[in-house]
């Protein structure tokens, strides 16, 4: 059977925290007879989400790890990714966008744009992804749908156009408004299932009639015709508007909006319709990769079944029966049986099981065509590897992944755990790119790093409910850095003669602070004064120094080193003696450039009732904080700051006990900045009394 690509959608659900995405992609599951029962994410009924597959995740009513899963409506195929809101996860939103052809930015009828859509929305904008949004929650005391559109247009800058009115707010909204075919539409029946259509209520006619204007001045700039209808004043029909709105959604230069409640069933049937209206299938979006062969030039792919293969592994998890490996096929089919390279290992891989995944159900299939997503069994690989054809040598661009913020030092309890906390942390690094782990050399402790604290405890707990692994968790450590303040000259001779060939080496330049970047490196040697072929020898010397900063042992980063002198011997220079001495070099330099120690600063965004407001900004000013700015939003009072990350641990337990438990906050890297005197003094101490502990 020939599958039509043209009816082929690959969406995200995206959304800050709590907008309620796992229940919309629960609703759409039921509409579209995926599952035949609905059920609650915070789990009162005992069973949780369909797509929250995790026991944790059933418990804590929220979702850890995005599930993809495929369902169809009026014949078109429609695969979702269910991602979770949490900036600690955010890396599994990064992977599901990644790829993604379209996504449903969900919003809060109540709340509005948050801290966390504004992170989604520069995560769509960064892989291209066309949207449309849906505000959520219109049942819920407070809702206000076109404050939220005005937001759409201020906060984020989308050219936001509503496409439907809500027919009644809070506990009175029954239903939407049509924009399009200009009828109001209602859902009734226990669980939402019949759609009704009527004439507009009179009190909502002339309303109606301003949006509807207004909307298709806004979609009339992607179409001459519709601007010529529209100008002659004839009836515009719906395939024309759906047409230049379809248009300019694929050119992300506007954003249209629908409402709804997906708690009460409401709205959500004309957000599909929606989907597969104005969503982009995967031969609209330009997908390219680099061919290796020739320096990394573009090469356009084509969503075509039958061309050469090209897919990419987006996400792992380690199952019972070995590695799950999910895959988004960008080009050609990959077929059960066949054989595919693995581009990054040149590894020759055959193909065994091919499933397609709904949530963590699984169907077993031939193939995998172009545009589509679904999953590998059995196969070795790391996350963002590309897979190819044989002869091929192309390969997508990998995701951007953002660095570890926060540390913790984790000790198994006996010997047993210890085997299983190794398996768990083998497991969870190869499937997080965000989840880091270490084993500090002088303290022997085991170190793991991620995006913040709700991530590293989940890993602690998945290690013990998942491996039995019992393990205890030491105070949270500060990713802190060092950096120089000001330039400063080295020159620097390393000479040994012992019995046989000596070493010699002179590295002549100097250091200064860099505005942007981690470390660069330049030579402007002139005159054969080091040798050529020495010159990767000093920069690695160097190199090996931004690890551990001599001042402290942090890593060094914001540092340009320039080499512009030098002197070489002709049987004792080697590469190993100008290592040496460009390591004597920076050491010898870097003192005198009066290095500080840096500290990560997180944007940390409350939301309070406005009553808590007070209390909220003095316990973020204890904290070193500074206020960047408050406002008010409705009831609710949204403060943001920027706060050390060393001051935040345990942040969530004062912030609950100060507002009764109402208020929430994000948090998320903002940059490194200076550490005050005092602290830098008191960080200084622990490392001496850490010292004389180790020796």
């Amino acid at each position: 059977m020939k599958k039509d690509i043209q009816r082929v959608r690959n969406i995200g659900i995206s959304a800050h925290i709590d907008s309620g995405k796992t229940t919309l992609t629960e609703r759409i599951l039921f509409y579209t007879k995926r599952i035949h029962a609905m059920h609650d994410v915070k789990g009162k009924d005992g069973v949780g989400a369909f797509m929250d597959s995790m026991e944790l995740e059933r418990e804590r009513g929220i979702t850890i790890a995005s599930a993809a899963t495929f369902c169809e409506w009026k014949g078109h195929e429609i695969n979702i990714i269910d991602t979770p809101g949490h900036v600690d996860f955010t890396i599994e939103v990064e992977r599901s966008l990644r790829v993604l052809d379209g996504a449903i930015l969900v919003l809060c009828a109540v709340a509005g744009v948050q801290s966390q859509s504004i992170t989604v929305d520069q995560q769509m904008r960064r892989y291209k992804v066309p949207c449309i949004a849906f505000i959520n929650k219109c049942d819920r005391s407070g809702a206000n749908p076109f404050r939220v559109v005005e937001q759409l247009r201020q906060k984020l800058g989308h050219q936001a156009v509503a496409m439907q009115l809500p027919i009644g707010l809070e506990s009175d909204f029954t239903g939407v408004v049509d924009l399009i075919d200009m009828q109001a539409v209602y859902f009734d029946g226990d669980k939402g299932e019949e759609v009704r259509t009527e004439p507009i209520p009179d009190d909502l006619q002339e309303l109606a009639a301003a949006k509807r204007t207004e909307m298709l001045d806004a979609v009339s700039m992607f179409s001459d015709e519709l601007m010529e209808a529209l100008l002659e004043e004839r009836e515009v029909g719906r395939e024309l508007i759906l047409a230049a709105l379809r248009k300019a959604v694929i050119r992300r230069e506007l954003t249209p909006v629908f409402m709804g409640s997906a708690y009460k069933n409401k709205g959500i049937q004309r957000l599909l319709d929606a989907v597969n209206d104005l969503l982009p299938c995967p031969a609209d979006v330009e997908n390219t990769a680099l061919d290796m062969d020739r320096d990394e030039a573009p090469v356009a792919l084509a969503a075509d079944a039958a061309a050469p293969l090209v897919a990419l592994a987006f996400k792992l998890e380690d199952r019972t029966y070995g590695q799950l490996t999910y895959l988004r096929v960008y080009q050609g089919s990959l077929c059960k049986g066949e054989t595919i390279v693995n581009v990054r290992t040149g590894r020759k891989i055959k193909v065994g099981r091919v499933v397609r995944m709904h949530a963590d159900q699984m169907e077993e299939i031939e193939l995998i065509p172009a545009g589509y997503i679904g999953a590998l069994f059995g196969i070795d690989c790391a996350s963002g590897d590309t897979f190819v054809a044989p002869g091929l040598s192309l390969t997508m661009t990998s995701m951007y992944v953002p660095k570890p913020v926060i540390s913790l030092a984790i000790r198994p309890k006996d010997h047993k755990a210890e085997i299983n906390m190794s398996k768990a942390l083998n497991r969870f690094t190869k499937e997080d790119p965000t989840f880091k782990t270490h084993v500090n050399p002088e303290t022997n402790e085991t170190i793991i790093s991620g995006m913040g604290e709700l991530h590293l405890e989940v890993y602690i707990e998945r290690m013990q409910r998942e491996y039995g692994a019992e393990v205890a968790a030491g105070a949270p450590r500060v990713a802190y850095r060092e950096t120089i303040t000001q330039r400063a000259d080295f020159d620097y001779l390393h000479k040994k003669q012992t019995g046989g060939s000596g070493q010699y080496g002179r590295v002549a330049g100097w250091m200064e602070p860099l505005a942007e970047g981690d470390f660069e490196f330049d030579n402007q040697v002139v005159g054969g004064a080091i040798p050529t072929q020495f010159i990767a020898a000093c920069e690695k010397g160097f190199r090996e120094c931004l690890a551990k900063g001599p001042k402290m042992e942090f890593p060094v980063t914001g540092i340009k080193i320039a080499i512009n002198d030098g002197a070489s011997h002709a049987v004792d220079s080697s590469d190993m003696a100008f290592q040496a001495a460009a390591r004597g070099a920076f050491q010898q330099g870097y003192f005198r450039a009066k290095p500080v120690i840096q500290e990560p600063i997180m944007k940390v965004v409350v939301e309070t009732p406005t009553a808590f407001q007070g209390g909220v900004m003095g316990s973020l000013n204890q904290r070193r904080g500074m206020i960047v700015g408050a406002q008010d939003e409705g009831a609710l009072c949204v403060i943001e700051s920027q706060v050390p990350l060393a001051e935040m641990f345990g942040y969530s337990t004062v912030l609950r006990s100060l507002t009764q438990g109402q208020a929430q906050f994000t948090m998320e890297f903002l940059a490194y900045k200076q550490v005050p005197h005092s602290i830098a003094e008191e960080l200084e101490k622990k490392a001496a009394e850490q010292k004389k502990k180790v020796a």
